[in-house]
């Protein structure tokens, strides 16, 4: 039971986390994860997570964020838009790793979206700000992040799976 409650309140706000400092990297581990037959989703709503088509498409996705992620133009994590992107899919992850974990998914909805709106707005200033101290680019920051969101969302699917 407790092991139950904080894989719920570590684990699900991790992964909202990392959303936050990138959309679609903790999609695209958590669908390599299904795929792998780590993540038991077999026989629900999120068995498609486990398909190769969503793996492709979501690691695709992924290394075109980070990609992308590195230019300058890119509109920053907390407009409007990106922002939206990562509270849906931070809720999406987040429901998903629930339903793992034979929870209920509008509970993983709300931890996710939290964690998704904390990651990002806190990654924007902490690489703002490092960025502004060290008076240098904010690519080097966005690289940290790109490693940082990956391994929170291991680590968080690593903990929803034991």
């Amino acid at each position: 039971m407790a092991i139950t409650i904080m894989s719920w309140l570590l684990a699900i706000p991790l992964l909202g986390m990392a959303t936050g400092l990138r959309a679609t990297i903790p999609m695209a581990v958590l669908c390599w994860f299904a795929w792998l037959g780590y993540l038991p989703v077999q026989g629900t709503w999120a068995a498609w997570t486990a398909r190769i088509a969503a793996v492709a498409l979501f690691t695709v996705l992924a290394l075109s964020e980070c990609a992308a992620d590195k230019f300058s133009r890119m509109l920053d994590s907390t407009a409007p838009g990106p922002l939206t992107a990562r509270l849906v899919f931070g809720g999406l992850v987040g429901s998903i790793a629930a339903t793992a974990m034979n929870g209920q998914g509008l509970e993983g909805v709300l931890l996710g979206v939290v964690g998704a709106a904390l990651g990002a707005f806190a990654g924007s200033m902490l690489r703002r700000e490092m960025a502004e101290r060290m008076c240098c680019a904010e690519w080097p920051f966005a690289l940290a992040e790109d490693l940082i969101a990956l391994l929170c969302a291991f680590f968080a699917l690593r903990v929803v799976t034991n």
